[in-house]
């Protein structure tokens, strides 16, 4: 029984010499990149197709590289055991370029990052003979197996994958380093019934396409949490606030038993350039139609001007900046921006409109209009300082019968005013009083509104965060 396994302990060990011999010749120094790869993809050794082994040594003819022969001589290796596979392991990493968004107020970002893949394939380690640390196969791409890795749920790619737009580099214990650039455009997430306080989130996906995770399991390198940015990231109008690398959950991968790692981008409007552009805008054109109120009731070209200018001005700057916007039904915080700040504004010229009907309506009883006199306290002046010689009052001395006398015949601390003739207010006092009114009413709305506005719409944005 001893001796057949004895024999093929020395084929397999002369087998091991000769291809020693042959190796040798193939990682000797002076040996180019070129043909080392040639000598280590020949079809006789190297099946694209397959898989890299996992804890199987043996796995096609075993032996890859001259190291091989010491594990045999060892015993550590033996030609005749049996076939074991686990799941490749992928390293990956995502390294942030570039960001931009081409509208800001799309849902779509653009994204470049340089996807990095890391596997060990014990079928090319080379040996240590060779002059290079690692050999650039970059030209052999299509002769090396490679992770079918693919995105799911991102959108689209700007860029085909081109040959200057990877690397490829295999190390002398067989370790492959291989690294895409990727130009994504992502289709984002955002509430935008609260545009331009909503942040964008943005997802994309990366799994195999055809093997389970039986056979191949994606993982973050080195566990990183968040991706890693560029010392020369570059942004145009996206503003990228937050970031996590995470693992598919199984039950919510849509193919099912498949490795998967997740990207979630968060991003965020540009307040300042909404505030500059929008609000503070608003703001002041808003405000700029109250002027009117301290303006004289008959300035009829002053007052008339600048409520229709600043209602066309308004329009203007509205309807320039909302072609811009994304196309929803639902009602937008800018809608209802751009609806209040019109209603100010038409509100006060409509009061210029009425203070100026009322102020040109004919007199009752033709009052005078006594100007400088304050609109609230003038009926109370006229009473005070005119003295009526017949007022009706009620006397105890005339018994239970009004008086007709003067109320100089009753005691003054027993007369009590029952009747007092009151002469209606001047129309002019009145269209004053109005603009009194008004200059008071609709700065103070005005604020409510924009404490409101800003209070409401701050904290859904928290909310939803």
């Amino acid at each position: 029984m001893g001796q057949p396994w004895m024999l093929v302990r020395a084929a397999a060990i002369l087998l091991v010499t000769r291809q020693t011999l042959a190796l040798s010749d193939i990682f000797e120094e002076g040996k180019s990149d070129k043909e080392i790869l040639d000598n280590l993809l020949r079809a006789t050794r190297y099946d694209k197709r397959l898989l890299p082994p996992v804890r199987d040594a043996d796995f096609c003819c075993g032996l890859q590289s001259p190291e091989d022969v010491k594990l045999v001589s060892s015993n550590q290796v033996t030609p005749s055991s049996g076939k074991q596979r686990g799941s490749l392991t992928v390293n990956v990493s995502v390294l942030l370029l570039s960001l931009a968004s081409p509208d800001e107020s799309s849902l779509k970002y653009e994204v470049e990052f340089l996807l990095q893949q890391q596997w060990y394939d014990p079928r090319l380690r080379y040996s240590n003979q060779s002059q290079y640390s690692y050999l650039n196969a970059i030209h052999h791409h299509d002769d090396i197996w490679l992770p079918d890795t693919y995105f799911i749920m991102h959108g689209d790619f700007k860029d085909p994958l081109i040959p200057v737009h990877f690397s490829l580099r295999i190390y002398r214990n067989g370790s492959v380093n291989y690294l895409m650039r990727r130009h994504l455009i992502l289709s984002c997430q955002g509430s935008l019934n609260i545009f331009p306080f909503d942040d964008p989130k943005c997802t994309f996906s990366m799994e195999s396409i055809s093997y389970e995770i039986t056979s191949i399991n994606y993982v973050w390198k080195n566990d990183e949490d968040v991706l890693r940015k560029s010392p020369s990231l570059t942004t145009l109008n996206a503003y990228l606030i937050n970031n996590q690398t995470l693992i598919c959950p199984i039950q919510s991968s849509w193919r099912g038993n498949y490795s998967c790692l997740r990207v979630h981008l968060i991003f965020t409007r540009d307040r300042a350039f909404y505030f500059t552009t929008v609000f503070i805008p608003g703001i002041i054109l808003v405000t700029s139609s109250f002027i009117t109120f301290w303006l004289e009731w008959n300035a009829v070209p002053a007052r008339v001007m600048i409520g229709v200018t600043t209602m066309l001005n308004f329009f203007t700057t509205s309807n320039g900046f909302r072609s811009t916007l994304p196309v929803v039904s639902n009602l937008t915080a800018m809608n209802v921006w751009d609806g209040v700040c019109m209603c100010f504004i038409y509100a006060s010229l409509l009061e210029f409109v009425c203070v100026n009907y009322v102020g040109r309506k004919r007199p009752l009883h033709n009052v005078v209009y006594r100007p400088g006199e304050n609109p609230f306290k003038q009926g109370d002046k006229k009473r005070d300082s005119t003295t009526v010689a017949n007022e009706i009052v009620t006397c105890p001395s005339c018994g239970p019968n009004p008086c007709s006398h003067t109320n100089n015949g009753c005691p003054a601390e027993a007369a009590v005013l029952q009747v007092r003739k009151k002469e209606p207010p001047h129309p002019i006092r009145v269209a004053k009083t109005i603009d009194v009114i008004a200059r008071i009413t609709f700065p103070t709305a005005f604020a409510v509104f924009l404490i409101f506005f800003f209070y409401h719409y701050k904290s859904f944005t928290n909310a939803h965060e």
